[in-house]
């Protein structure tokens, strides 16, 4: 059976409503049981670590028990941040009457599709860079496959952003160049030919131009640095929950695919709320039979992957005591 005793980083995915939530949280405790200490990330815009804990706990690192912290990402909080640290840079290179059109402006790319996920996806990257120095290991709690994908891509997409930048910025200062030659005299005094009006706004361009080209250089390095983790078989590990039906296993064998093409390294599954051999009556015996042949059909699709199945409890499973129970079944 899998193992993630040596793993720096888990992700936990899966098909909404198969208790992926459950299954961190109570992987969580037993890592914490093992001595380790243990933060738990949830990415997932409708949040449920704290119902499962049945403790608030929001966008701050909040104390689970002695060894596990968790922490609720807020894609909203993460967006007007990065919208705040923009227009803070804008306005240095701006005049005060721009101030208004420059909120505007940033105003309206809060709410333009993907912010939220460029912003969460940067606080993934920054947890994963930062956050192993304080833990031994962080749990996220989210549906792997769309932000993992993207994690791997965006070092690419930086550097082409970047790229970009550096040569425009090139080809205008070029291009400043030739101006400069054809007009020798535009714009100087005539009686004091050094005094350059120009100079200033150019060494503001310039100073701009290299804040932008860092903070983009500074975001690919970063990014760069998180896909070595995530490729890393030695730090990092996926694992998929799901449940003995139809959908759960058509997306995860749609999930596995992907990840295994970026060469992500899958740990194993975790197979949910199969019905236990005691319950009793016709409906249960039908959904035994049903269920058996899901479970075949999971052994037949993820052959080589480790699987772990967990039973259907009679109650919901919320609250510290009913999640070390569920930790006390995992391998």
């Amino acid at each position: 059976m899998f193992s993630v005793d040596d793993k720096q980083i888990v992700f936990v995915g899966g098909k909404g409503g198969v208790g992926k939530t459950t299954i961190s949280s109570a992987l969580a405790l037993q890592q914490a049981k093992h001595g380790r200490k243990v933060l738990l990330i949830s990415t997932d815009p409708a949040h449920s670590l704290a119902d499962a804990f049945d403790k608030p706990i929001g966008d701050t690192i909040t104390s689970m028990t002695e060894r596990v912290d968790a922490l609720e990402i807020d894609p909203d909080a993460e967006v007007e941040a990065h919208i705040t640290r923009v227009m803070k840079t804008m306005k240095r290179f701006s005049k005060p009457d721009m101030y208004p059109e420059i909120e505007r402006q940033m105003r309206l790319t809060q709410q333009s599709p993907g912010a939220q996920e460029a912003a969460l996806l940067e606080r993934i990257a920054r947890l994963i860079d930062e956050k192993p120095a304080d833990y031994d290991l962080i749990i996220f709690d989210t549906a792997p496959t769309g932000h993992t994908l993207r994690l791997l891509t965006l070092p690419e997409a930086m550097a082409a952003w970047t790229q970009g930048l550096l040569k425009q910025t090139e080809r205008s200062k070029k291009l400043e160049g030739v101006l400069e030659h054809l007009s020798p005299k535009a714009g100087k005094d005539i009686t004091n030919p050094m005094a350059d009006p120009k100079q200033h706004e150019s060494a503001e361009l310039d100073e701009r131009t290299a804040e932008i080209s860092e903070t983009l250089l500074r975001r690919q390095r970063l990014f760069h640095r998180t896909r070595h983790v995530l490729t890393d078989p030695s730090k990092t590990a996926l694992i998929f929950v799901l449940t003995p039906e139809k959908l759960p296993i058509l997306e995860t064998a749609r999930a596995v695919t992907a990840l295994r093409q970026e060469k992500l390294p899958i740990a194993g599954l975790v197979i949910n709320r199969n019905l236990p051999d005691h319950a009793d009556g016709e409906f249960f015996a039908k959904r035994r039979a049903q269920e058996a042949q899901y479970r075949n059909e999971i052994e037949h699709e993820f052959q080589d992957l480790q699987r772990v199945y967990l039973p259907l409890f009679p109650t919901d499973l919320h609250g510290l005591d009913a999640l070390k129970d569920i930790a006390e079944q995992l391998p």
